[in-house]
C-alpha cells in the first residue's frame, strides 16, 4: 500500500505564484507574448533560503492558471552572474524577447552588473529556453558617484527612444535612481541621475529612511503622469514608496522626472520589490510578500514566499494611488457566494475573495481563538480601516501593532480582501493596499463575522474551470 499523500500546508498559498517548493523572492521581468503572459522570479530551487538565485518561469493565458516551466536563467560559473541572476526585466528587441538583469559575482557586495539573455525560440509561446549573453553590457556603476549599491534594471520606452532605470544607493548614504540611454540593447550610454533621496517630494511621500532605492518601475497613467515606484533598502529590505509626477525630454535629450505627490505603495509589512507590466489600457503589479515567521518554521514548511495576485495600479487626477485586483481573478470564484450579508458567523475556507461596504461602523473578524480575534474595523465617517493581527506575534519587520490606513471619508467605504493561505492582502476603497503574512494555529477557528451597517459578499476561490 502506497504511503497517503502528505495533507496540504494550509500557510501555503494556492492560487498565487509560487515555485513548487523552496525559495522564491522578487517577480522579474512581467511580459505578454503571444497571447499568454509570462512572469519571472527570484528562486533558489534548492532550498528556502536567499542562496543560489536562479529565474524560475511561469506563464498564463488568463493570470490565473499558472503553468510552471523549467528554469530560465542559471548562474554560470565563471560568468558575470556566477553568485546569481538577480532581479531585471523581459522586453521585446526587435521580435526576440530579452531578459535583462543583474549579475552578480562572489565578490560584488552590493554592486551588480547589468546582463542580457535571449530566447532561443522566440516562435514558442512558452519561451521555454534562454541562452544569456556572455558580456555584461553594463560592467558597474558609472565613475565618480560613489555609488556602493547598483542593481535592478527597469526599460521602458518614452518619446520614441528606449531608456533604463536602475537603483542605487551612495557611498554617503543617499539613495538614487539612476537613467541610461539604451537605445541600442547592446549599447548603453549613461544619462544622469533621474531622481535621488535629495528631492523634498521623495523624502516627505516616503518617510522611512533609505540607503538605497531598489527595483525601480515606471508606468504611465491613465491621465498621462508617469508613476515610479522604488522599494526602500537600509541594508535590509524595508517597505515600498510611489511617486506621481511627470517625465520629460530636457534640451541635452535626457530625460527629467519632476514629482508632485507620492506615499506608501502597501501599507502593510509583508510587500517588497514589485513588478509592472504597461499594458495597452492598464498597467499591472505584481508583489513579493515574504515569510514573517522564524526561520525553523520556514526550513519545516521546505518552502518561503509568495507573489501577491496581479494588481491593476494607477493615479487619480491628484496623483494619488488606484489599486484593484486583477478583474481576471474572478475567474477564481466559486459558482455561489458563501456569504451575503452580516449577522451569523459564517465558517471561511483556506482561500476566498471577500467584499465590505460599510455605512456605519463595522467590524469584521476573519479569525479567532479563545482569547484574541484578527479583525478590520471599518469607519466611514473617519475614513479609517484598521487591520489589527497583534494576537499573531510575527517576526520581521514592523512587529504586529494594528495598522491604520487612511482614506477619504464619506458613505460606504468598501474594502475588498484577497485570502489565500496565511496571504492576506486588503483592498481599501480601491485607494491603498495592504499585505500582511498571518499564519494559523491549531487552536484558530477561521470564521467570517461582520458587526455593523454593512454589505458583504464573499466566494470561495477555486480552480477556474478549463475554458
Amino acid at each position: 500500500m502506497s504511503p497517503a499523500a502528505p495533507a496540504p500546508d494550509p500557510d501555503a498559498p494556492r492560487f498565487r505564484v509560487r515555485p513548487p517548493a523552496h525559495w522564491i523572492n522578487d517577480p522579474n521581468g512581467p511580459f505578454r507574448w503571444r497571447g499568454r503572459h509570462h512572469l519571472f522570479y527570484q528562486h533558489n530551487p534548492a532550498a528556502p533560503v536567499h542562496a543560489d538565485v536562479h529565474w524560475g518561469h511561469v506563464s498564463s493565458p488568463d493570470l490565473v492558471r499558472w503553468e510552471h516551466h523549467p528554469i530560465a536563467l542559471t548562474p554560470t560559473p565563471g560568468g558575470p552572474d556566477e553568485a546569481g541572476c538577480w532581479s531585471g526585466c523581459v522586453v521585446d528587441d526587435g521580435g526576440v524577447p530579452t531578459a535583462v538583469y543583474t549579475g552578480v559575482d562572489h565578490a560584488h557586495t552590493g554592486l551588480g552588473t547589468i546582463c542580457l539573455a535571449r530566447a532561443n525560440d522566440p516562435a514558442d509561446d512558452r519561451l521555454l529556453a534562454w541562452r544569456p549573453l556572455p558580456v555584461p553590457v553594463v560592467p558597474g556603476p558609472p565613475p565618480g558617484l560613489d555609488v556602493v549599491m547598483f542593481r535592478d534594471p527597469f526599460v521602458f520606452r518614452h518619446a520614441g527612444r528606449r531608456w533604463a532605470l536602475v537603483g542605487a544607493g551612495h557611498a554617503d548614504g543617499t539613495p538614487s535612481v539612476l537613467l541610461y540611454d539604451c537605445e541600442e540593447l547592446t549599447d548603453w550610454r549613461f544619462a544622469g541621475v533621474l531622481l535621488d533621496g535629495h528631492d523634498t517630494v521623495a523624502a516627505g511621500a516616503f518617510g522611512e529612511k533609505a540607503v538605497g532605492w531598489e527595483c525601480p518601475q515606471l508606468f504611465e497613467t491613465s491621465g498621462g503622469d508617469h508613476v515610479l515606484v522604488v522599494s526602500l533598502w537600509d541594508g535590509n529590505p524595508r517597505t515600498t514608496g510611489y511617486l506621481t509626477g511627470r517625465l520629460a525630454v530636457t534640451g541635452q535629450g535626457g530625460l527629467a522626472y519632476v514629482p508632485r505627490t507620492g506615499g506608501r505603495l502597501d501599507h502593510g509589512r509583508d510587500f517588497y520589490a514589485p513588478a509592472v507590466l504597461q499594458e495597452p489600457g492598464r498597467a499591472l503589479m505584481w508583489g513579493w510578500s515574504w515569510e514573517a515567521r522564524d526561520e525553523a518554521a520556514v526550513l519545516a514548511a521546505g518552502w518561503a514566499g509568495t507573489l501577491t495576485a496581479p494588481r491593476v495600479v494607477d493615479a487619480g487626477p491628484d496623483g494619488t494611488l488606484r489599486v484593484v485586483p486583477a478583474p481576471e481573478l474572478e475567474l477564481l470564484r466559486a459558482d455561489r457566494p458563501f456569504a451575503t450579508g452580516p449577522g451569523r458567523a459564517v465558517p471561511l475556507p483556506a482561500a476566498y475573495d471577500l467584499t465590505v461596504t460599510a455605512y456605519g461602523a463595522t467590524t469584521v473578524t476573519l479569525l479567532r481563538s479563545a482569547d484574541r480575534a484578527l479583525t478590520l474595523r471599518l469607519d466611514p465617517d473617519a475614513g479609517t480601516v484598521v487591520l489589527d493581527r497583534s494576537g499573531w506575534p510575527r517576526e520581521g519587520v514592523g512587529g504586529s501593532a494594528p495598522v491604520t490606513v487612511g482614506v477619504p471619508s464619506g458613505p460606504g467605504l468598501s474594502v475588498r480582501l484577497l485570502a489565500d493561505g496565511s496571504l492576506l492582502e486588503v483592498f481599501v476603497a480601491d485607494r491603498a493596499t495592504l499585505t500582511e503574512r498571518v499564519y494559523r494555529r491549531p487552536v484558530d477557528v477561521a470564521e467570517l463575522l461582520v458587526e455593523g451597517d454593512a454589505e458583504v459578499s464573499a466566494w470561495e476561490q477555486v480552480p477556474p474551470r478549463r475554458g
